[in-house]
């Protein structure tokens, strides 16, 4: 099999730092800060004035797909702290009228189809969630904390044992983070 040399590059854009301590990676915004661990030692990761540099030597197929990862993360990091990523969620209640509220890192929903104990999601640190009546709207600088603050609070509204057809009340995902929105005109 023959041995891959591949370079591969990310644009830096103005006002962003990218700053490299082996294995964390941090990217400095005017939106935050963002550090992760990315370690493969196949993968060499530089930094210049204005561009990330990934490079693989003598490596294989697996390399190629952890650099292309790490490509991935890094984009994803960039634009984070460049402009933050936005999720929007509509609260539908059709049977029941359930009562929604937002404490410290918990959004609870009370009488949920009439049961008696109220569900609750976890909303992870760093992730911030505004309520204007039936909307919810999560944003964040780390698109994976964002993507699972969003999918605690549509899980935490699962219906089981009935027709879905039917019960359609619970909190739904309308608009994920990267996705244009549609307005009327």
């Amino acid at each position: 099999m023959p041995k891959l040399n591949i370079k591969d590059e990310v644009n830096i854009p103005e006002g962003v730092e990218v700053i490299i301590e082996p294995p964390r990676l941090k990217v400095k915004g005017p939106k935050g800060e963002i550090e992760r661990i990315l370690f493969n030692p196949s993968v060499e990761i530089k930094t210049d004035k204005n561009k990330v540099t990934l490079e693989i030597k003598n490596g294989k197929k697996k390399e190629k797909m952890y650099m292309k990862t790490y490509r991935a993360h890094i984009k994803n990091m960039i634009k984070g702290v460049s402009e933050e990523y936005v999720y929007k969620l509509k609260i539908c209640s059709g049977h029941f009228p359930m009562t929604v509220k937002h404490e410290k890192n918990q959004l609870i929903v009370s009488n949920f189809l009439g049961e008696k104990i109220p569900r609750k999601a976890i909303i992870p640190e760093g992730v911030t969630l505004e309520m204007k009546k039936d909307d919810i709207t999560l944003t964040g600088i780390n698109i994976e904390l964002v993507g699972q603050a969003a999918a605690n609070i549509e899980r935490s509204t699962r219906i089981t044992n009935r027709d879905r057809r039917r019960f359609q009340d619970g909190i739904y995902i309308t608009v994920k983070a990267g996705e244009p929105v549609w307005t009327k005109n």
